[in-house]
């Protein structure tokens, strides 16, 4: 017997062809993979792109997401609408608040009339009652004086040899003797002084002014010495006058006296006069 007969062997028992063969080419595959892969080389690897899915919006957040949107248009209109009521507010206070401003300034215009009105209509009427004072004393003072008395009567009868535009003045002053006296009054049966010359003077169409002042500074200054039928009296300074007639001629006068004696015509000497004017 042979010494190796005992000797167990180290040898693989031999595998079937075909597992031989499936297992090359197995390893050829790899193997090919392998160079291939080693023959493109590390430059000509492709870069990884990572890919992030995003979460899909779902039916119930768009919903929401509108309703959001409409209610910031609808914030948005409020505050425009808003915003026109305020400055149609503030227009309409600006616009308040410059018509007050005018009423009140026309308020205190007509107050400020007023008072000058009432100043004024006093002012006339302490004026007529101090010329109707004064005349009431001519007056008594007249009829005290035997030779004013004469004077008075001879007066009444005497008739005017004016002439033209003068006679027509004179002879409507006269027609007016024995009407009544009345403050501001302008005829046909009552009158006061400038109203019976200013009405006299409108019959040959001559429109003087309405006040006795006005109507002593009307014409031509003309001395007393020097009168003629037709010519303005007056009483007082001019411009300043306080009662006015009608020199009739014959030293004569018409004039609205006062309301004891209405209108007269007396003599230059019953109330001498302070000037004339020439108007004719």
């Amino acid at each position: 017997m042979s010494h190796t007969a005992h000797i167990p062997s180290h040898r693989k028992p031999r595998q079937s062809a075909s597992k031989t063969a499936l297992r090359a080419g197995v390893a050829g595959g790899v193997l090919s993979t392998i160079a291939v892969a080693g023959a493109a080389g590390p430059a000509q690897a492709e870069p990884v792109t990572q890919t992030i899915e995003m979460p899909t919006i779902t039916a119930g957040l768009s919903t929401t997401v509108a309703a959001s949107a409409q209610a910031t248009q609808a914030v948005a209109l409020d505050l425009e609408t808003q915003a026109y009521e305020d400055a149609a507010a503030a227009d309409a206070a600006k616009t308040a608040k410059k018509a007050k401003a005018e009423a009140v300034r026309k308020a205190e215009a007509e107050k400020k009339a007023e008072a000058a009105a009432k100043a004024k209509a006093k002012a006339e009427a302490a004026e007529r009652a101090s010329r109707t004072a004064e005349r009431t004393t001519l007056s008594a003072s007249s009829k005290s004086s035997g030779s004013s008395g004469s004077s008075a009567t001879s007066a009444s009868s005497y008739s005017s040899n004016a002439t033209g535009s003068a006679a027509s003045v004179v002879a409507f002053a006269q027609a007016q003797v024995g009407d009544a006296y009345v403050s501001g009054g302008t005829g046909p049966n009552s009158w006061d002084c400038s109203g019976l010359v200013q009405a006299a003077f409108r019959t040959v169409g001559v429109d003087l002014p309405r006040v006795s002042q006005s109507q002593s500074t009307a014409g031509t200054q003309v001395s007393l010495s020097n009168l003629q039928p037709g010519d303005i009296l007056y009483w007082g300074g001019a411009g300043s006058a306080y009662h006015v007639g009608i020199y009739v001629g014959g030293g004569q006068f018409v004039g609205a006296q006062n309301s004891s004696t209405g209108v007269v015509q007396k003599s230059l000497d019953y109330d001498p006069p302070s000037g004339a004017v020439r108007v004719l």
